[in-house]
Order: structure tokens, then sequence, then C-alpha cells
């Protein structure tokens, strides 16, 4: 596949940024340039009319590369679901109006479309940086035989469930639990999706159990995310073979589980972790919440505060540049800091404290608080330069995860080993975009964990030269 048109092409991308700034007076019309703007994005690179898509597989057999599920879970959770917010701001509950002599914060109005206008740049940015960097078909120096993975991916998911529950045992390694867990829930999800259709009844079954095993603790986690992913990556998989199913039924259960875990959520965190309850019995609870809602129940609080992070954005955007200024380099060198081993440097300030000292500064949570609330990526972006540096940022994403993709299909001989289970196992976290600290941490040992899996590969034939 051949890069279809000049670079200077790709600022098709930005219009929609460039034109919600030439409406910067009027805020609502700006918010919804930019907010549409989202969909646009989404039209011309789904559609190929800037770079042309892979052509080395249909287009429903290779939805885990990154300019597809990566770029929906990443801009769409990052710039679509702020229209709750935007509506809530401009006076409305329930997409009602709730009272029509409601005063609109202006301050808050003008803030909202600013950020929703840097929403729209990052989403460009990061687009850019996958289609510039999205060079297909990928030269392979490795392969696996086919009529091995089937096989291979079932027992692949066998082994790497306990080394997670190993690495979880061990003080300092639990890192390498979230990657291997992740690379275990994957593997046996594929699995899954190639024992249906080969009717592999044992794999199955195993799969099967597997599978829920896995669903069960993501309802046990207390957060949503987990669980829906568990449903996203089954549809994705089994996509292919069954369109038509996977379309009727997995696009309403998504739908389904947007309206329904707000509440699931809230009952659960607050037995489980606020009164001391088991697990299995808040979730018995919060079943039931979800299935004899009372008469008042709304999310719609849930879908202004959580489902969006505008709200934190324009904090930061209050604050900074006016009164904490730029922070330049000094956010990518304490990514660098967090990657030596706390062996070598016994003093190394905590990650967490890091990320935590910019929020404090910003006023989004005030000391001695206890309430997590890190930045999200584009916002790291943002304070550390501006529109300039949510650019820089967001392209230097969408390059590098790209280009992860592309190394693992290279190593792995492959889409099905390469970017469906490695990229999506080990690199998870570039679906949603962590601050920077973690984010690199995360992704350069999951990159090392990438390279160890390879050699282990090559080394009993499994992966084979050329």
């Amino acid at each position: 596949m051949q890069n279809d048109k000049p670079i200077a092409a790709y600022i098709i991308l930005f219009i929609p940024w460039l034109l919600s700034l030439v409406f910067i007076s009027t805020p609502i019309t700006s918010y919804f340039i930019a907010w549409l703007g989202s969909f646009f994005i989404f039209y011309i690179s789904f559609t190929g009319k800037l770079k042309s898509l892979p052509t080395d597989r249909p287009v429903s057999a290779q939805l885990m590369r990154p300019i597809f599920l990566m770029q929906i879970v990443f801009a769409g959770y990052m710039a679509v679901t702020s229209i709750f917010y935007f509506l809530d701001v401009l006076g409305y509950r329930d997409f009602e109006k709730v009272n029509y002599y409601f005063l609109v914060d202006e301050n808050k109005l003008m803030l909202t479309a600013q950020c929703q206008r840097y929403y729209c740049l990052a989403h460009a940015s990061l687009v850019s940086g996958i289609l510039i960097f999205m060079r297909y078909p990928v030269e392979n120096k490795y392969y696996v035989e086919k009529s091995k993975l089937a096989n291979l991916l079932f027992f692949f998911a066998l082994i790497t469930l306990p080394l997670a529950i190993i690495f979880l045992k061990v003080p300092g390694l639990s890192q390498f639990y979230q990657q291997f867990n992740s690379l275990s829930f994957i593997a046996g999800t594929l699995a899954l999706a190639f024992a249906i259709p080969l009717r592999k009844v044992f794999n199955t079954v195993i799969c099967l159990i597997l599978y829920f095993f896995n669903f069960y603790a993501a309802l046990v986690s207390g957060f949503k995310e987990p669980i829906i992913i568990s449903v996203l990556v089954l549809g994705v998989f089994l996509y292919p073979n069954y369109k038509k199913v996977i379309t009727l039924t997995f696009i309403p259960i998504l739908l389904g589980l947007f309206v329904l875990l707000p509440t699931y959520n809230k009952v659960f965190r607050a037995n489980s972790w606020g009164n001391g309850v088991s697990d299995d019995e808040a979730r018995r609870l919060a079943v039931n919440a979800v299935l004899n809602p009372a008469d008042d129940e709304s999310n719609w609080g849930f879908f202004v505060g959580r489902l969006s992070e505008i709200e934190m954005f324009t904090t930061f955007a209050k604050s900074t540049p006016d009164h904490i200024g730029y922070y330049g380099t000094k956010l990518i060198e304490q990514s660098v800091t967090v990657l030596i081993p706390r062996a070598f440097w016994p003093d190394k300030p905590s990650t967490e404290g890091l990320v935590m000292e910019r929020v404090f500064n910003a006023g989004v949570v005030f000391m001695p608080s206890s309430v997590s609330a890190k930045p999200a990526f584009v916002v790291d972006g943002y304070l550390s330069g501006g529109s300039f540096g949510i650019f820089l940022f967001l392209f230097a994403y969408g390059a590098i995860a790209q280009s992860i993709s592309i190394k693992a299909e290279k190593l792995f001989g492959g889409y099905i080993l390469g970017t469906a289970l490695i990229f999506s196992g080990l690199f998870q976290m570039l679906w949603r975009g962590l601050s920077i600290e973690f984010l690199v941490n995360s992704v350069f040992w999951s990159y090392i964990s990438m390279l160890v899996i390879f050699r282990i590969f090559l080394m009993i034939k499994i992966v084979q030269r050329v």
C-alpha cells in the first residue's frame, strides 16, 4: 500500500479545528464544529479517502489495527462523550431543558468550547500520526503455520493466566500481571473466535470458561471499562465470521451497557468499597438495582461527570497558562526517570505523586484528598505547550502506536499474532491514553515483554524465519 497523498494533504484532517477557531467568539457554534469535526475525521480515515486502507485483509478482519479500534475507543471517549457535559452547561438534563430562564455560565461555556477545539486538534493529530506511519502490507521475515493458530492461541491463553497470577504474587512485578492477564484474556477470546467456526467443542468450552472468568473479574472490579472492553473485543473477533448476528446483538448489548453500567457501578462501589460488603454480595445488590431501578433514577450525572473528562480539562485550561506556566519538557523528563528501576534508585519519586502534583497545582482536587484525578494524555500535551504541545504529543502517540503494531506483525508473522494478540494484549493502555508518566512506563515494559515473547517463540519454533 502506497502513501496516496502528499504530506500536505493531511491538512484536511485539521479543517474542522481551523474552522472552529474562526467561530471562537460564538462558543456554541465553535463547539459543535469541533465536536462534529471528530465524525468528519472518522469518515475520512475509515473510507480511505486520504490514505488507502490496508488491502491484505478484509476490513472486518483487521479491526484491531490502530486506525480502527484504537481510534474509535481513544477519540470516541475523548472527543465525542463531551456532548453530555456541554448540554449540561446549557441547562439540559436528560436531553430536556430544565428551566427556560436558566442563565448559562458564559465563562464555563467558553472553556468547554475551547477544550473541545483542543480535542478536535488532538484527534486530527492522532490520525495523522497513524496514517503517515501506516505502511502495508507488512514485509514478514517470520511466519507461523496457519493450521496451528487455533491450538496455539488456546494453549497460550492457558499458560499466560497462571503466569499472570505468579507475577501478582511477586512484589514489584504487578505491572507484568496486568500485561499477562490482558494477554490471557485476548488469547482466550481469540481462541474462542477460532474454535466456534471450527467446531472444536473442547476448546470452545474451556475458552468460554476463561471468558466468563475474566468477565466476572471485570464485574467485581468496580470499573466500567473492563466490562465494556470484554464485550467489545469478543464482538470484534467474532464479527468476520458472523457479521449479521454480531451487528444485531452486540451493538444493542454495548448500548445497553452504557445505560445500565452507571447504576451497577455506583451500587457496587458503594457496597464493596464503602460498606465492606463482599464482592459477591455487592454484585448481587448492584444487579438487583439495575433490574429494579428507582422511579427517579437518572444516569445523567454519570454521563456528564464520569463518562467525559472535559470538565477536568477545563480546570487545567483555566489555570494554565494564566496562573501556572506551561511545563515544557518537564513531563517528558519525569517520564524518563520513571523507567529507572527502584533497585537502582531507592529514593525515586512516586509516579502517582509526580502526576498528582500538577492536579493539585491546578486545583482539580485539593490536598490531602485521596481522590485520584489523573490528567489524560491530551491534557498533558496541553500542559506541556498548549496547542503545539497537543499536536506534538498526539501525532507522536499515533505514530508510535502504528509503528508498534507493524513491528509486532513483522515479528509474529502477521495480523493474528502480531496485532490481534500481542499489540492488543500488551498495549491495550494505548486505547485510552493515560498520564504520560504511566503511559511511557507501560509502553516501554510492554515492548520489552513483546521482544522476550518473540525470542521464546523463535527458540521453540512457534515463529520461524521465512
